[in-house]
């Protein structure tokens, strides 16, 4: 794979010698020369579609004390096809250490912040001084959350200044001239739906104030940013069926009876409900991110599914059906930016010893587990045989209340009432506050920025292919170039 990009790099940068070089200008207005040169840009522009993994992220937190430096985790993570890093807050140490990595970074201003940058723009001002202009564009920063959680606090009051103080976040960027190139959000519980069953009745909760959230993030372009995480429906009602639904396993499905569609993973109805609440509330212009979602490896003798066999199974087969793109129901074919939870254990966290397990990777650098993120190998992890369950009724999930300020957890989810199974598996019985709190909410950017080398390769293939038309104005031989281009590029989809 290496190898390939380099000789592709080196042919790229040799056709564009040829244009400049005054010596070799007859071969450039060769029609032979100009037809490979648009032929090799179609391939790159294919290649690197097919390659690029930048939905898959993962959670960096820092409450342990056996971390590894910072140095030595980017180097770990540039072995991977893990492209983004999500950070509870902007520890300058890591931020520094990624920079000049290509890895995109999510930095967080804590929960204890938002008063202070609501009221004061210039406390906001210095705070993206601090964090951002220190270490952009060296250090890839693409989105600034502003508190974990925040709306479905008991506290409103701060909940009421969340807006506010992603405003004058926003506000600084502009000022600094990077309003459109890095994004401010916050993130949010799968709490904040008042139904998701079914998914295509989604609807969120909190009147005004999450339509005026909705309104910023619309306006500036931002994600919504959720916390799901099936494991919490699978705790919450263990059956076989639930344990199916939940892993990505063989299942009987779940109806949507609205829709007529079958559901056969919880994280492709969670996603719909989400889609499908920003929609009802005139927002599905708004991209969906998965901020966290996990599993966890082991856990106390009476957690339930906290195993490695389970931990494989759900990470692994959530990041095979990423790589898959064919997305959900509601949303076909769109890949989802989606932070794994999480890079390493961390060995500080109170509560059940689940918490402290849901590393992929360990102090020493080697992997909890295998599934699939070594460039090396990036193998479709092996999803774990399950007996096809009985059908059964959707278990509504929770959703995880993390502690705010610096690295929120996976805690103890909203609780939220569990249905008896009925005959038939249906997911529109019970308007559930929550459809799985737990549930995987990742539509990631269906209006996904191409990058300059897409760009660069598509002006350049366009470039060319006129300079062929208008120079010989051959019908026949455009036609068949463009024959070839298709064929060339289904033959690299494949």
């Amino acid at each position: 794979m290496r190898r390939f990009k380099e000789i592709s790099f080196t042919t790229f940068q040799f056709s564009i010698g040829v244009f400049q070089d005054p010596n070799l200008a007859p071969m450039a207005d060769s029609r032979e020369f100009q037809t490979y040169s648009a032929v090799f840009c179609f391939l790159l522009l294919s290649f690197h579609s097919a390659n690029s993994e930048s939905f898959i992220g993962v959670n960096y937190g820092q409450v342990a004390d056996n971390l590894p430096p910072p140095e030595a985790t980017a180097k770990l993570l540039q072995s991977t096809s893990i492209e983004k890093v999500r950070m509870y807050g902007a520890d300058p140490a890591i931020i520094k250490a990624l920079a000049n990595t290509g890895i995109g970074i999510v930095i967080g201003a804590a929960n204890g912040d938002i008063p202070a940058l609501a009221s004061d723009p210039n406390f906001a001002g210095n705070w993206v001084n601090s964090n951002v202009l220190a270490f952009y564009p060296a250090s890839k920063i693409i989105i600034v959350t502003v508190g974990n959680e925040v709306v479905t606090l008991t506290d409103q009051t701060l909940a009421a200044q969340l807006v506010p103080a992603m405003q004058n976040v926003q506000n600084a960027l502009n000022a600094a001239s990077l309003g459109g190139k890095i994004k401010v959000s916050t993130v949010h519980s799968m709490a904040v739906l008042s139904q998701s069953e079914p998914p295509s009745g989604g609807a969120f909760g909190y009147g005004d104030m999450m339509k005026g959230l909705l309104q910023f993030l619309s306006t500036n372009g931002a994600p919504l940013m959720i916390n799901p995480y099936p494991f919490f429906a699978y705790r919450d009602d263990p059956r076989p069926e639930t344990k199916a639904f939940c892993l990505f396993q063989t299942n009987a499905g779940r109806m949507d009876a609205n829709t007529g569609i079958k559901y056969m993973n919880m994280w492709d109805a969670q996603l719909d409900a989400i889609y499908s609440a920003l929609k009802s509330s005139g927002f599905k212009d708004v991209e969906i991110v998965v901020a966290e979602t996990g599993w966890p490896y082991k856990g106390d003798s009476n957690e339930v599914g906290t195993t490695l066999e389970n931990a494989i199974a759900y990470n692994g087969n959530l990041i095979n059906h990423l790589r898959s793109k064919v997305g959900t129901p509601l949303m076909p074919g769109k890949s989802v930016d989606t932070y794994i939870f999480a890079l390493y254990d961390e060995d500080l966290k109170p509560g059940p010893a689940s918490e402290r397990s849901f590393g992929l990777f360990k102090p020493d650098l080697s992997a909890t587990y295998d599934v699939g993120l070594a460039k090396s190998t990036q193998t479709p992890a092996p999803t774990s045989s399950t007996p096809a369950p009985t059908p059964a009724t959707p278990a509504p999930a929770t959703s995880p209340k993390n502690p705010a300020p610096v690295n929120p957890a996976p805690t103890t989810p909203v609780a939220t009432p569990v249905n008896p199974a009925p005959l038939t598996p249906t997911i529109n019985q019970v308007p559930s506050p929550v459809i799985a709190a737990g549930v995987p909410a990742t539509a990631t950017s269906s209006r996904r920025r191409p990058s300059p080398l897409i760009i660069l390769a598509m002006v350049l293939a366009s470039t060319l292919l006129g300079l062929h038309e208008h120079e010989h104005r051959h019908e026949h031989d455009t036609k068949l170039f463009r024959s070839s281009i298709e064929g060339i590029n289904s033959i690299v989809a494949k």
